[in-house]
């Protein structure tokens, strides 16, 4: 299963990634020393399948649709890819595109009034490379998966990308804790947050820069499961998922796992971006006025593996595959149903539940009667939370979790 560019994009990526540009770092909400990067870059070519601006990897149609700047992979495709999701099947989110960097020029720069003498200090790509490292499963899920849902389900209009289910997917990730390198760099007692900068291009949206994508991480958590990660699935992390170094936030919605890691602010005071202000907050009528708090913590969902629509032979038994996560507790149950929830019974699962991954399921079906079905499929987790019927609106389509109205027809 390849993970990586194939010899020859390799090398001519390699090429592109030799030029002359260097990326300066930008668009703070406030001041910061000259934090200049070294490592070179330019904006990555399509270089196979259909279009996709400033994505690096083939998008074949069999695996992928193309959102905008975006990849979503398709749900039903993942059942011949095992626990982990290959690389090259893994969606991609970008909010403008891929940069091409080189680890060799690489570096982290740390800054802030959150560090003993308030000087930045600086790691290279070897130094990471040197220090102890770990390595965490996790699932990397965008905050809006499942946002065409709620329009397509529930009726009810949301702004944003029209994520289907595929904006999700599982990897072994190599790398480095967070707190080893935030310990090395001096941080003071009294830091209180971070905020982890990417080394894409800034976002501009409306005739408003709004900067590289940044997004303010408690210290807290910092010191608990975070990772600075380099390889993924055993190899370096591909271009379109961070290279050389992104942030792994395990259970946390995605847009926390900044990709191609340039920076971190290390404050004593709470910090904010247009990441946690203007997106990635609750808004509606359901949701505090203002909006709710930046949601952090992802939700919990289960799919089949299955194209919606698809076609089944009446009269012959069918082995229906999916998979179940949460990022509140582990998952303790699957149940199914084949009647459009007139009847349940409890799938079996394929993985041992564990805290911030998925588990895959199958039960058998051998339907009788032709016509069209709804499918269901509704997770129960080890802290108690299930599924519900209808998932709480709010207008930037965020956190969907109820259960998933599959329609399929039997012939």
């Amino acid at each position: 299963m390849p993970h990586s560019p194939a010899p020859a994009r390799r090398a001519l990526l390699k090429l592109l990634a030799a030029g002359p540009a260097a990326t300066a770092l930008g668009g703070l909400a406030t001041a910061s020393p000259a934090l200049a990067s070294p490592a070179r870059t330019t904006t990555a070519p399509t270089l196979a399948g259909p279009a996709a601006p400033g994505i690096v990897k083939a998008l074949p149609t069999e695996y992928f649709t193309v959102r905008g700047t975006n990849a979503e992979a398709r749900f039903d495709a993942f059942g011949d890819t095992g626990f982990l999701t290959p690389g090259d099947r893994f969606f991609v989110r970008n909010h403008t595109s891929t940069p091409v960097l080189d680890a060799a020029d690489w570096r982290l720069t740390l800054w802030g009034d959150g560090l003993h003498g308030r000087a930045p200090v600086h790691f290279t790509y070897g130094q990471l490379r040197d220090l102890p490292s770990v390595t965490r499963t996790a699932l990397i899920e965008c905050a809006g998966n499942g946002r065409s849902l709620y329009a397509t389900q529930q009726g009810e209009a949301v702004a944003g990308t029209a994520w289907t289910l595929g904006a999700v997917g599982a990897a072994r990730w190599r790398g480095v804790r967070l707190s080893d390198v935030l310990r090395r760099a001096g941080i003071a007692r009294d830091a209180v947050a971070l905020q982890p900068r990417g080394l894409d291009d800034p976002y501009v949206s409306g005739g408003v820069d709004y900067g590289r994508v940044r997004r303010p991480l408690p210290v807290a958590k910092a010191f608990d499961d975070v990772i600075l990660a380099y390889e993924m699935n055993g190899e370096p992390l591909p271009y379109d998922h961070g290279h050389p170094v992104r942030l792994v936030v395990p259970s946390w919605v995605g847009i926390a796992s900044i990709k191609w890691l340039g920076d971190i602010e290390v404050s004593t005071r709470p910090l904010v971006s247009p990441w946690s202000t203007d997106w990635y907050r609750l808004f509606g009528a359901a949701h505090p006025e203002g909006g709710s708090e930046p949601i952090t913590r992802q939700t919990l969902k289960s799919a089949y593996q299955l194209p919606f629509g698809a076609t089944l032979e009446a009269g012959r038994a069918h082995r229906l595959t999916g998979r179940a996560w949460s990022a509140l507790a582990p998952v303790r149950s699957v149940e199914v149903s084949t009647d459009g929830g007139a009847h349940w019974r409890h799938a079996r699962l394929h993985d041992t539940p564990r805290g911030g991954g998925w588990v895959r399921w199958s039960v058998p079906w051998h339907p009788r009667r032709t016509g069209p079905v709804t499918l269901l499929s509704r997770t129960t987790d080890t802290a108690g939370n299930t599924q519900p019927e209808r998932a709480v609106h709010n207008t930037q389509g965020y956190l969907f979790n109820a259960v998933v109205r599959h329609p399929v027809t039997v012939v």
